[in-house]
Parts: structure tokens; C-alpha cells; sequence
């Protein structure tokens, strides 16, 4: 009997999440083609730069095919689709950054919102029934998870109510706040992959990522904080702290546990779906708290600026509720706890990938 061979076409496939998506799905035996043109190397320069996360993923994967294109090439995305009508679709590629966003407008939008059309538009007349996972992010939200009460600790903010514990889930509003550029580019990208799924029947899922993480992260000061901060510390940087005293907080899911998702999701599929997904509560840090962390386990310190205005638009306490997915998906769980991560960083033995 003949084995079939799933293919998996795979957006930004040389960033965080995407090349951890190449690197598992390629494990498992699937052909991945993935779509990257290293634009994070024009957004944010040689910090941002994935040549090396490529070659990486060169060396190590099977039957992973690179396209280096740009997913605003219509034609081109439409082509390539028709030609491998892949099984999933894994969508990715982004301009990732509030900052950037407001001195180059055009390309946030067109790169965020249209190209995640050109995607859906050509999923819809290629391969329809194939998932569409589209990594969305919890900017969608704007500024409304401060509105939350919170109370001020020692090395961090927090919910004040304990009803709140466990963080933002889907219902929190996506409009009436400041979102920054950034934020409303991904909202048009997350409403138009819901749509294709409630107006066309298309199986997609919006997962609105809180803090993504994870040891292949070109990490930079725009994006990738954990990433960021940890090269800051070995090369001498000054990182700079944007208000709130360094005590915003964020929870971080490792890169691995967001491809488990992936998979959960096209083993069960479900039309317009939308996910909070991140590390939840016990992978939840302060700035203050990872730069403490991560000095004790480099054993260097971080030199630090402090910034008194914060980044419009930006979170104070921001921890995924992840109880909608897990009640959905039972089996899957967190397994990269916070310890984990930060010994990435600082330069532990990898872990293994299951």
C-alpha cells in the first residue's frame, strides 16, 4: 500500500514559530514547503535577520522546500498553491512590531492584512478543506485588557480581582481601543480569516498568541523580548524599559508547544475558530523578573534605560486564558515550562523535541 505523504505549505517559515513548524511537521514525515523572503532583515536590520534559522533548517529537515517570496505577490502565492495544493496551511509571515508600524504604514497593512487575503484566496480556490491556521495575536485586543483593575506589587502588576486570575480570554472587545497600527492590521487579518470560515465553510483558526518565545528567535528591540534581553545581557547592550517601572507583565509559550497546537487543531478542525493561546499564568514574568532571572543564570547584568512613556497601545498585565482551548482540545498541554525557556536563553542544552 502506498503511503501518503501530507504537505504542509508554511508562511515566515524562517521566524520563530515558522521554523519551528518546518522543523516539526518535517519530523513527522510531511513534505513543508515554506514561503520566506527574510523581511524581518528589512524591518529591523541584522538583528532580525533569519539567514542563519534558515540554514538551519537546510541542515537539519528532509523535505523541507524553501520559496523565497513575498506573500503580497499575488500571482506568485496563487501559483505556487495551485501547483502543491498543500494539506495545511500555516500562516505566519508578519510585520510583528507596534513600533514599526506607524513609520511604515503601507507595509504593515499590506504585508499583515492583504497578504493574509492573497493566502486565504488562494487556499479557497486550491485546497478549501485543508486547515488554515492563521498565527494571529493578542494586539488584536488593543489597549482594553487595561482596563482590567490591577494592583501594584513589588516586581509586577496584577489582576486585583481574583475572579481575574486566570487572565484574558475571547470575549475581551477587539474594538473602541487603541490598538497601534500593528494591532488593527492584525485585526483586519483575523476578521477576514474568521470570515472565510463562517461565509465559505473553510476550516481556519485565528490563534491570538500572547508572548511566542523560544530559542530560534531573531530576537530584537522592537520584537522578541525574552529574546532580546537575553542577547542584550551577553553583548553589553542598555535595554531600554518603556514605562510601567519594568513591572508590565507577559506570559510566554515556548515555540514548541504552539506547533502542538498546530497539530491538535488539524487533527480536529473546526470553521472559524479563534484561540487565546499563550503560557497562562505559570509562564507569566515581569520585565523586572526576567532581567533578574536571566542575570543569575548568565551571570552577567543587564544595563538598563528607563524610558518614562510607555509604548502606545502597549499591555501592563497581559496572561492567556487558555480555557476555551483546552476545552476543546483536552489532550494538549503546556509542556515548556518558564524554567525551560530561560535556560534556552541562557544557553543551556537545548531540550529535546517530542
Amino acid at each position: 500500500m502506498k503511503t501518503v505523504c501530507r504537505k504542509a505549505l508554511i508562511t515566515g517559515s524562517s521566524g520563530l514559530i515558522g521554523s519551528e513548524a518546518v522543523a516539526f511537521f518535517d519530523a513527522r514525515g510531511w513534505t513543508v514547503h515554506g514561503i520566506d523572503n527574510n523581511m524581518r532583515l528589512d524591518f529591523f536590520g541584522p538583528d532580525g535577520d533569519t539567514t542563519r534559522n534558515l540554514k538551519r533548517l537546510r541542515s537539519v529537515t528532509r523535505r523541507f522546500n524553501h520559496h523565497d517570496m513575498d506573500i503580497r505577490d499575488r500571482a506568485s502565492i496563487l501559483d505556487l498553491f495551485r501547483r502543491e495544493r498543500p494539506d495545511l496551511v500555516i500562516h505566519c509571515a508578519a510585520q510583528p512590531s507596534h513600533d514599526l508600524a506607524k513609520d511604515r504604514p503601507f507595509d504593515d497593512f499590506e504585508v499583515n492584512a492583504v497578504g493574509t487575503l492573497n493566502l486565504l484566496e488562494a487556499a479557497r480556490h486550491s485546497c478549501p478543506d485543508s486547515p488554515f491556521i492563521f498565527m494571529s495575536t493578542n494586539k488584536v485586543y488593543g489597549d482594553a485588557p487595561n482596563e482590567v483593575p490591577l494592583v501594584e506589587l513589588e516586581t509586577r502588576y496584577d489582576y486585583a480581582d481574583p475572579a481575574a486570575r486566570e487572565g484574558i480570554d475571547e470575549s475581551m472587545r477587539i474594538d473602541a481601543t487603541m490598538h497601534s497600527l500593528f494591532g488593527a492590521s492584525k485585526v483586519a487579518a483575523d476578521v477576514m480569516v474568521q470570515e472565510y470560515g463562517r461565509y465559505f465553510g473553510m476550516p481556519t483558526v485565528c490563534f491570538r498568541g500572547g508572548c511566542l518565545t523560544g530559542p530560534n528567535h531573531s530576537g530584537a528591540e522592537l520584537h522578541g523580548f525574552l529574546a532580546y534581553m537575553a542577547r542584550a545581557i551577553r553583548e553589553g547592550r542598555t535595554y531600554r524599559i518603556f514605562g510601567y517601572k519594568g513591572k508590565q507583565v507577559r506570559d510566554n509559550i515556548h515555540s514548541y508547544d504552539v506547533c502542538t497546537a498546530f497539530m491538535a487543531f488539524y487533527e480536529s478542525p473546526r470553521a472559524a475558530a479563534v484561540y487565546n493561546l499563550g503560557g497562562g499564568r505559570a509562564n507569566s514574568l515581569s520585565l523586572l523578573e526576567a532581567k533578574a532571572r536571566l542575570e543569575a543564570l548568565i551571570g552577567l547584568k543587564l544595563k538598563t534605560e528607563y524610558v518614562e512613556d510607555a509604548r502606545r497601545g502597549d499591555h501592563i498585565c497581559y496572561i492567556t486564558n487558555l480555557g476555551r482551548f483546552a476545552t476543546d482540545y483536552p489532550a494538549w498541554r503546556i509542556t515548556r515550562s518558564i524554567d525551560d525557556v530561560l535556560g534556552e536563553f541562557a544557553g543551556q542544552k537545548a531540550l529535546a523535541r517530542g
